[in-house]
């Protein structure tokens, strides 16, 4: 029984980070309607420059906020420089453009830090209290989760900026039309799922270790909660994050081993697509013809 719960609560830590990386998933698609392929390296590379100022001597309380902060005007950046001029595309010139920001921003990684494995220490070594359920880098996972989530929670339901937002997202054409300026507002929520996915690669390098291809995993458990919980609800991409990371722990210690857990995933995928393709808690769209 001891071994179940600290699967279990091994599992919840591990689905914080996914549940981080699915909100921002979820954010780029109410803005897009399609799925930012580049999320996970752009989450990586924002852990290489928390990783650099560490190693260059600041301490990672500083340099975490540094970069989250950077990374939210990376994401406003990009959405203004390649983004936006696709907003009136088809879906996939701007798959297109996600899967080639992806190349270049791994390709970057790669050739500005190599491709060796990097140690990334965890921030949370000195906390106690969990085992033998959970080890010190888990609880701070979760903490950090937590806030970042309710953070979140408190900023669309209460701000003006965050309602923008929620409007922006339901019927784009009508919050415009109410004076709604909607390119900055998509902007912000390009920024906000970059400062997300930042989160997401600080609290995974301790575990997965730094190197490109770091988040590729990740972004793919991310994308599986997003889809089971559904993919324009963050609350349900939260549930099906968290969801996701208990699965496969309980998948990899007690039916198909580490070798497999990724394929059970993906089948996961497949069949949320083929059963339930609007998520559980996702809305199914319907229009005229």
């Amino acid at each position: 029984m001891q071994a179940l719960i600290h699967q279990i609560a091994s599992g919840l830590a591990a689905g914080g980070i996914y549940a981080s990386l699915a909100v921002a998933l979820v954010l780029i698609y109410r803005c897009t309607e399609s799925v930012n392929f580049a999320q996970g390296e752009l989450a990586m590379f924002s852990t290489y420059m928390a990783w650099a100022l560490v190693l260059a001597g600041m301490p990672f309380w500083l340099a975490f906020p540094l970069v989250a902060v950077g990374s939210f005007c990376a994401g406003m950046g990009i959405d203004w420089l390649v983004f936006r001029p696709l907003r009136n595309q088809p879906v996939i010139a701007i798959v297109a453009a996600s899967i080639a920001l992806l190349i270049i921003v791994n390709s970057t990684a790669g050739l500005l830090f190599g491709h060796e494995l990097k140690e990334f220490a965890s921030p949370f070594a000195g906390l106690r209290g969990g085992e033998p359920y959970l080890s010190a880098h888990e609880i701070g996972v979760l903490l950090v989760t937590g806030a970042e989530l309710l953070a979140t929670f408190l900023f669309f339901k209460f701000t003006r900026l965050g309602l923008a937002m929620r409007a922006v997202a339901v019927n784009a054409p009508s919050a415009q039309l109410c004076g709604i300026e909607t390119n900055s507002v998509l902007a912000v929520g390009w920024g906000i799922a970059a400062a997300a996915g930042a989160t997401a690669g600080v609290l995974a390098a301790p575990i997965v270790f730094l190197e490109p291809s770091m988040m590729m995993s990740p972004l793919i458990y991310a994308l599986a909660g997003a889809l089971l919980g559904g993919i324009g609800s963050p609350w349900g991409a939260v549930a099906g994050g968290f969801a996701v990371g208990v699965l496969e722990n309980l998948l990899g210690a007690y039916v198909v081993g580490t070798d497999l857990k990724l394929t059970c995933v993906m089948v996961l995928i497949v069949a949320t697509l083929v059963f339930c393709p609007a998520g559980i808690f996702g809305r199914r769209s319907t229009s005229r013809v």
